[in-house]
């Protein structure tokens, strides 16, 4: 297995720089901090250059840094998958050691070697249970990725979002339940795949949000929308909004109501589980929708740091019948890596 990206850190003579800013470099600076390790510079993409500090530094350009320090390390602390953007960052690496940390979306604790090694076993369970070799590529990489935070990694477990539907994934007269429907992009996308299905029901807790979807979806039949968060209760819960996909239930926030897939009384055949980090409270709290009709079920596992074991945990403690696949799409860091569950 690859090197604990933090432990070369730690060793390394080579000058340290951020690329990029806002939370991910948030995340990232905290734990450099955490480990004693120095960074010298930030700098950010060329429009994006600003008379300002970020931590107490001057925003530069990835040129200004260069000739300050010639030969370094930069550590990518965004996340994209604009192919421009991906152009440029690919180009940086192949002047500089580059790499993108591994740090949660959600939650806390880091993806270290400790880590991976206290949960081998359980890694080694996971991986026994994928239906397909590109299942089990991918998550071999991914892991290697969240170890070393080698970009690489990612790039050679891509797949194109078409595989999964001409793989696995067949939809045909569906009932599908959109959890973290966002503006509508995932049901517009439904219902071209699917243009025979039965119903969709979109839930979608941010406010601005939900009014994108309520515009973006106003011409698909059998549509239902409700504001809501989901999890393994119904009732008011405190909710964190952020105005798109990082909006989540927090300790803090207005209260919200929330619901579960089971409260909703339908025979559902397809989840799709897209929720910032509540995706093990919405499996709990679709527990009897699952025993009953065992509906296809995509889920995000890039939100926390154990996702790669609690999720599939979850769903076989409620059946074990499921086949277990997953992908990675074009995305830095290793966001857009979903199970699917068959």
């Amino acid at each position: 297995m690859e090197r604990e990206l933090w432990s070369y850190l730690k060793e390394t003579t080579k000058p340290i720089v951020l690329y990029g800013m806002g939370n991910g470099a948030d995340k990232i600076i905290k734990t450099l901090d955490f480990y004693g390790i120095e960074y010298k510079g930030v700098f950010a993409s060329d429009g994006f250059v600003r008379n300002k500090l970020f931590h107490g530094h001057k925003i530069s350009s990835y040129k200004e840094l260069k000739n300050q320090f010639g030969d370094m390390i930069i550590l990518l602390c965004f996340g994209s998958s604009l192919p421009n953007v991906i152009d440029n960052i690919k180009k940086i690496a192949s002047e500089q050691e580059l790499y993108a940390p591994e740090v949660p979306v959600i939650g806390g604790g880091l993806f270290t070697m400790e880590y991976y090694k206290q949960n081998l076993d359980k890694f080694e369970f996971v991986r026994s249970k994928f239906a397909d070799e590109i299942s089990i590529k991918t998550f071999d990489n991914i892991l290697k990725y969240k170890l070393s935070g080698k970009i690489e990694y990612l790039f050679d477990c891509e797949t194109d979002q078409n595989n999964p539907y001409q793989t696995f994934l067949r939809l045909e007269n569906e009932n599908f339940i959109d959890l973290g429907a966002y503006n509508g992009d995932t049901a517009l996308d439904f219902s071209n795949r699917c243009p025979d299905y039965r119903q969709i029901t979109a839930i979608e807790p941010d406010k601005k949000t939900f009014k994108k979807l309520q515009a973006n979806t106003q011409n698909l039949k059998n549509i239902t929308l409700i504001n809501a968060c989901v999890s393994n209760k119904c009732g008011a819960l405190p909710f964190s909004a952020k105005g798109g996909r990082n909006s989540s239930i927090s300790s803090e926030g207005d209260m919200l109501q929330c619901i579960t897939v089971d409260s909703l009384n339908t025979n559902a055949t397809f989840i799709k589980m897209d929720v910032e980090g509540e995706e093990i409270g919405a499996i709990e709290g679709a527990k009897q929708t699952i025993l009953n009709y065992k509906p296809k079920m995509l889920i995000s596992a890039y939100h926390r740091t154990d996702d790669f074991i609690k999720i599939p945990q979850a769903v076989l403690n409620i059946r074990d019948d499921y086949k277990i696949y997953m992908r990675h799409f074009k995305y830095l860091p290793a966001w857009d890596t979903n199970f699917y569950f068959i």
